[in-house]
């Protein structure tokens, strides 16, 4: 399989008055078009720093000191921040553990995903991305998307704000969803439900997915693939059947 997504040697570093915080040293990877990646650690172990330097979300004292992360052959460390604003949510969106740092509250689901179109596509009509929201939103599994379109995220439960937030990630056919930890919050009947929409998005839409958690058993539900992260660098990657049956790092067996 043909990577989308190839990171070498990745190394985001954070300076701080007390010293140098290596929060990610040295990660290599790989995400091939469609396939589902899980990338598991506990907290601190660089996992989301990982997610924020593909999507260039790393703010100061933090920096990506070394390494490539090539999408499609292009090195994204290398694009300005207009470029990568513009890359954002056109070819790679990410999915967060708190759908309201994607949803604005004082705003309906209608408005915030018809600018999230025509921010990366100003040639299509309002009415045009108007029925693309709708039909993202009735992809997401949303029930009587034309009327739930005219609410505020405050009147969706948090399970149904993050499939809003899933339907916005879909909007303008990304390659690559990263998800941060986007079931989290949820209780266990409604995680399985996100879990499996998710499975099937990328399923029929061909769209590739890295999912970071803490939970190595989420991954096991969802993933191709496992790469187990600790103290900023991957100790194990393989199979999901493999990592899962017969993990070699004892930290994974830990997991």
């Amino acid at each position: 399989m043909t990577p989308i997504l190839q990171i070498n040697d990745l190394k985001t570093h954070f300076f701080t008055k007390a010293g140098v915080l290596k929060a990610v040293d040295g990660v290599s990877l790989e995400i091939g078009a469609g396939e589902i990646v899980g990338l598991v650690g506990e907290s601190g172990s660089g996992k989301s720093i990982t997610g924020f330097s593909i999507i260039g979300l790393v703010d100061a004292p933090g920096r990506i000191v070394d390494g490539e992360i090539l999408f499609k052959g292009q090195n994204l460390t290398n694009l300005s921040p207009q470029e990568m604003q513009q890359f954002r949510g056109n070819r790679v969106a990410m999915i967060f553990q708190d759908p309201m740092m994607t949803l604005n509250p004082v705003l309906r689901i209608e408005t915030q995903m018809i600018e999230a179109i025509q921010a990366h596509d100003p040639s299509i009509s309002r009415t045009d991305a108007h029925a693309r929201s709708r039909d993202a939103l009735g992809l997401v599994g949303i029930s009587s998307p034309e009327e739930r379109m005219r609410a505020y995220p405050h009147q969706f439960s948090g399970g149904m704000r993050q499939r809003v937030s899933i339907a916005i990630a879909m909007l303008n056919k990304p390659d690559l969803i990263i998800a941060d930890e986007p079931t989290t919050a949820l209780d266990v009947t409604i995680q399985g439900q996100v879990i499996h929409e998710m499975q099937r998005l990328c399923r029929e839409t061909k769209t590739a997915l890295l999912w970071i958690t803490h939970d190595l058993a989420v991954v096991a539900g969802i993933a191709e693939r496992i790469c187990v992260m600790y103290a900023g660098r991957i100790v194990e990657q393989g199979l999901n059947t493999k990592v899962i049956s017969n993990p070699i790092h004892p930290y994974t067996r830990g997991l």
